[in-house]
């Protein structure tokens, strides 16, 4: 069952399917770390930096020719229907053709031309609702047409072994009926759980060794049969900001301190640390929102990447700000596995 992955960043969902028993044949983005990052997980590189409109131009025909293609997967950036103040949906979907959405059409005609069984698109949550559902309607009448049954869902990673509360939409479509999203788990995964195990102080080496056994199941799940991890670097912070940490306590925030700090950060969310009992907070790009449940400082890459449920065996390349922002724009591998399960019963189940 292969598999094409547009907008595929460091390969968060391309890795979820891959652990399901699909191929990924090809998969595009236009960041070139990100694409290094993708390649260097993936011995056979089936990553290429070129536009999607590019690749479909180009590339597509030349692999549908020996190829068939079983899905297309990926995130979309859509940003015409987040900056559209129109409330009526005929208005909205005028706009479709305009430069901002052009991203969205291009996975549009990617699923198109090569006609999979099913595709998958992930946004961030907002999108459900926004305008009216204006995204919402317009994958159901533009995919629809195409014979697509479209199942729309807001997933929390946390309900699902992801050690995140990290909200996202996930839109299904199908050729057959029957897909359902898979169930949620009982048990919930703390920060702590998943980098307790990690040194603590990790050096600035690129590379640091792992002195303490798995204490769970989860830690022995990511961490493998490997002795050391990496991107697992520390980002050196100034006194005051060490200092206004240290202040901070276990799951508290700016408003735990003292009300002279409060300034020195104008949104009631700065200085948080994670709550060591209980999910981490959404891991975002931009790294310096949250702090580590008991160290003075952000957590490292390799912190985040345990917390999206990345295996320590991925490697992320790229300076620390582009790794960042791989890992934080990334989907939780685990998620996107259960989703891909899912999906591959109906494909088994099917004559597809």
């Amino acid at each position: 069952m292969k598999i094409i992955d547009l907008f595929c960043g460091a390969g968060g969902l391309s890795l979820g399917f891959e652990q399901s028993g699909f191929k990924v044949i090809s998969a595009i983005d236009n960041c070139k770390s990100s694409i290094e990052t993708f390649n260097k997980n993936h011995p056979e590189k089936p990553g290429k930096c070129i536009e999607v409109s590019e690749f479909n131009k180009k590339e597509l025909s030349r692999i549908l020719v020996n190829e068939k293609i079983t899905g297309v997967i990926g995130g979309p950036p859509c940003q015409g229907f987040s900056s559209a103040r129109l409330s009526d949906y005929k208005n909205e979907i005028t706009k479709l053709n305009e430069k901002r959405n052009k991203l969205y059409i291009d996975f549009f005609n990617c699923v198109k031309i090569s006609k999979p069984d099913f595709f998958l698109i992930e946004n961030v949550k907002g999108m459900a609702k926004l305008n009216d559902g204006a995204f919402l309607k317009d994958i159901e009448q533009r995919f629809g047409k195409l014979g697509y049954s479209i199942y729309p869902s807001i997933l929390n990673a946390s309900e699902y072994g992801v050690p995140q509360r990290r909200e996202r939409v996930f839109i299904v479509g199908m050729l057959k009926e029957g897909f359902v999203f898979p169930q949620k788990d009982f048990e919930l995964i703390s920060s702590s759980d998943a980098i307790s195990d990690l040194p603590s102080k990790p050096s600035n080496e690129y590379v640091s060794k792992l002195r303490s056994n798995p204490k769970n199941d989860y830690q022995k799940r990511l961490r493998g049969n490997i002795t050391c991890v990496y991107n697992h670097q520390v980002t050196n912070h100034t006194e005051q900001t060490i200092n206004i940490i240290s202040q901070v306590p276990d799951g508290g925030n700016i408003k735990s301190l003292p009300e002279k700090y409060w300034k020195v950060r104008r949104f009631n969310k700065a200085f948080q640390r994670m709550n060591s009992k209980e999910p981490s907070l959404t891991i975002d790009t931009g790294h310096r929102n949250y702090f580590h449940y008991k160290e003075n400082r952000i957590p490292t890459v390799r912190e985040c990447a345990r917390l999206q449920s990345f295996p320590d065996s991925f490697k992320f390349k790229g300076n620390k700000s582009e790794q960042y922002r791989q890992v934080g724009n990334a989907v939780p591998p685990i998620l996107s596995f259960k989703i891909a399960s899912e999906i591959k019963k109906v494909l088994l189940n099917s004559n597809l």
